[in-house]
């Protein structure tokens, strides 16, 4: 339509930003806890040690399901798969666990910000989630084709 934004290369870019914010906490989550956490951790108390092993699996969780999550929208905004493939709950935003506050102010202080900031990256990839059906515009099958052809070029 005239006069209408080009929103697919807006989403292309957010979802490749995303992409690379959720890769390179993936990376720092994974060094710290394999590295670095392993020495914090073994100074908590035992019921914090515990806390300490289940938040590193809620980290490794939220960032699974965004990351898969983005696969999805990368094959969608491809043409590999189709905007209604995209929508079936199999293909949504996976559920991950919040932490708790007061569990949050019992963790090291590395270990509170990847936590932190793994909830906050799975917020904003929620919110977008949530949207997805808002958002949908039905554009003719040559539409879409001339909107691929442009993207390849």
């Amino acid at each position: 339509m005239v006069g209408q934004p080009d929103t697919s290369r807006m989403h292309r870019r957010l979802v490749d930003s995303l992409y690379v914010e959720a890769m390179l906490l993936a990376d720092e989550a994974r060094t710290y806890f394999d590295e670095a956490g392993r020495f914090e951790r073994d100074v908590l108390a035992p019921l914090d040690r515990v806390s300490f092993s289940c938040e590193s699996l809620k980290v490794t969780t939220r960032l699974m399901h965004i990351i898969a999550w983005l696969l999805t929208q990368r094959a969608v905004d491809s043409g590999e798969l189709s905007p209604g493939d995209a929508r079936t709950p199999s293909r949504r935003l996976g559920f991950a666990a919040e932490t708790d506050g007061a569990t949050l102010a019992t963790m090291p202080p590395q270990a509170a910000t990847i936590i932190a900031t793994s909830t906050d990256l799975y917020r904003r990839v929620a919110r977008i989630d949530a949207t997805a059906d808002m958002h949908l515009i039905v554009d003719s099958p040559a539409r879409t084709m001339m909107q691929r052809l442009a993207a390849a070029f």
